[in-house]
């Protein structure tokens, strides 16, 4: 007899690709931030924080569990691809 311990996830489970891994680690590292920001205590609601040469904006929708992960993956794609399509037009 012991107890279960059930694992928690507030924010729902997500696995990113790893083109999502990709572009998430070349945004930390070029100083763009996006992270989901909870619209308040004990709502499962979030909105996407992007913090961009210290000027944070937030996304005026909120987003639900796991739909939050998709949609932080999807803007740091945007800025990853962004810089890319940049770099080859140079």
């Amino acid at each position: 007899m012991g107890i279960t311990v059930k694992p928690n996830y507030p924010m729902g489970y997500y696995l990113p690709t790893h083109l999502e891994e990709s572009a998430a680690y070349w945004c930390l590292k070029n100083g763009i931030g996006v992270n989901p920001v909870s619209t308040g205590h004990g709502r499962s609601t979030w909105y996407v924080e992007i913090t961009i040469n210290g000027k944070s904006r937030k996304s005026p929708e909120t987003y639900g569990k796991v739909e939050i992960w998709r949609k932080t993956y999807e803007f740091r794609l945007y800025y990853y691809n962004k810089f890319l399509n940049n770099k080859k037009d140079e």
